[in-house]
């Protein structure tokens, strides 16, 4: 069992992880954004949900809405961005599987876990 309690500060941070799947707390400023034209994960699947705060997510050429308690789904290899277009700091939880970056926040080679 692991346990960890999320404190949603600045930036990007994996949280948790085992060899299986990943969960990392991310946070954007007002204008900001993370991700862009050639962002994806070629080896994970990204369960993006938003705790607070709200965005844009542009995914393959679509754009979609995100605001508190939307769920998302970005698919291995979709490109993708996150854009905070509110006034609050957006707060995401993302989950990836497998794993998609190492401890320190480096994204891992498609079929590394």
């Amino acid at each position: 069992m692991k346990r960890k309690r999320l404190s949603f500060r600045r930036g990007f941070r994996v949280a948790i992880d085992d060899r299986r799947a990943q969960a990392a707390e991310m946070t954007i400023a007002p204008g900001g954004r993370e991700g862009g034209e050639d962002n994806r994960h070629r080896g994970a699947d990204q369960w993006l949900y938003v705790v607070s705060g709200s965005g844009e997510a542009r995914i393959e050429g679509s754009k979609l809405r995100l605001g508190p308690g939307t769920l998302l789904l970005i698919e291995r290899g979709e490109k993708h961005e996150i854009r905070n277009t509110g006034e609050d700091v957006l707060k995401t939880l993302n989950f990836y599987v497998p794993p998609a970056y190492t401890k320190a926040g480096n994204e891992k080679p498609a079929g590394k876990s």
